[in-house]
């Protein structure tokens, strides 16, 4: 098995984390103290962790989503983002992420009078912040934004327009999340065609909760480059008694497509897409090569890291180091940054970073044979 402190050290590449599933408790409560926000459950930040998991972990999407209302709470101020931002940043740095992609949905943060606009400026200056601090520390990371708008809300327009306004300044992407039941992705068919038009990028959050009409419609009405999670992909894939494994029409089209899978093992369990993580889809579709890749989506709610992620998919599935540069390179490729960015990615960290790692495990072994 891996040791934690491999994985730690291996480059890793983050697609989907949301920047209010990621707070640090200590900082939820220090931000509810100055912006006056007093609706949290507790004021111990060792118990407001332990709440925020508590609550995530109810099988329920809809009811993992409820635990949001806190750390959004904490979010409507320029410098109350600028803060979690630079946070987020440094945290995923020091977890040995090297490139990460993390969402947000400017229209929650609204509520006192800042605009979509101002939000996103405040969540990017946040990131530089937070990316030169971390290089400063020895722990380079490339942090991009993805701009999300909210299923439950009519602004997806408005915000896929700002989505675009920044795209030179750092946001990558658009993305469509929250309860998937009653909100289909056909719904947001104006905001999908800007983006398109505009020659931008599409993720959207599909075959979570709800299955596989949800990941058709991503695909082929909306344009989804990417999905959100995806795990429903599997009940269109049939694993017979002998073994044998039959993919059905849209399962084929994923794979052969190679849409990238942007799969969340431990908040799947939490919010009841699998039922634990040796029973996650994630298994048989890296067997079946789909483009499987390995991402947090909420740290706080979910209590992990990149590391912590991978650790739980070697102790289930023995991946080993191997495994691991594949899904990473997956999901570098995968990536919304520009083309000449992922390669140099991929070239000059990822694959020195894991070859590294290889030639210290083989002096280990080498070692201990004697």
């Amino acid at each position: 098995m891996l040791t934690t402190d491999t994985i730690q050290r291996a480059p890793k590449a983050l697609l989907h984390d949301h920047l209010d599933g990621g707070l640090r408790p200590a900082t939820i409560v220090d931000l509810a103290r100055e912006y006056g926000y007093d609706g949290l459950p507790t004021t111990d930040p060792a118990e407001l962790a332990a709440w925020m998991r508590r609550g995530a972990d109810r099988k329920s999407l809809e009811l993992y989503l409820e635990t949001f209302t806190h750390t959004v709470g904490v979010l409507q101020d320029r410098d109350a983002i600028v803060r979690v931002a630079a946070e987020c940043a440094e945290d995923l740095a020091a977890d040995g992420v090297a490139y990460a992609e993390v969402r947000y949905a400017p229209e929650l943060s609204t509520e006192r009078g800042l605009t979509l606009d101002e939000v996103v400026e405040a969540n990017l200056e946040g990131f530089r912040i937070g990316a030169d601090a971390a290089a400063a520390a020895g722990n380079p990371i490339a942090m991009k934004v993805i701009v999300t708008a909210m299923r439950q809300a009519a602004r997806s327009v408005e915000v896929a327009e700002c989505a675009v306004r920044w795209r030179d300044a750092g946001v990558v992407g658009f993305d469509v999340a929250g309860p998937e039941k009653g909100y289909p992705p056909t719904r947001y068919l104006d905001a999908f065609e800007y983006i398109r038009k505009a020659n931008f990028h599409i993720t959207i959050h599909a075959g979570e909760s709800f299955g596989l009409p949800s990941i058709w419609e991503a695909l082929q009405f909306a344009g989804a480059e990417r999905l959100g999670h995806g795990v429903r992909i599997v009940d269109d894939i049939t694993v017979r008694d002998d073994g044998s494994i039959e993919l059905g029409r849209l399962a084929a089209f994923v794979r052969d497509r190679r849409v990238p899978l942007e799969m969340c093992p431990t908040s799947n369990v939490h919010t009841g897409a699998a039922a634990s993580i040796r029973d996650h889809p994630i298994d048989l579709l890296r067997r079946l090569r789909f483009r499987v890749t390995v991402n947090t989506d909420n740290r706080l709610m979910s209590g992990v890291s990149m590391t912590s992620e991978f650790a739980a998919l070697d102790e289930a599935f023995g991946i080993g180091l191997g495994e691991m540069e594949w899904l990473t390179i997956n999901a570098m490729k995968s990536a919304f940054a520009p083309f000449d960015e992922r390669l140099r990615l991929i070239n000059e960290v990822v694959k020195p970073g894991y070859a590294r790692l290889r030639s210290l495990e083989s002096r280990v072994v080498g070692a201990g044979s004697g």
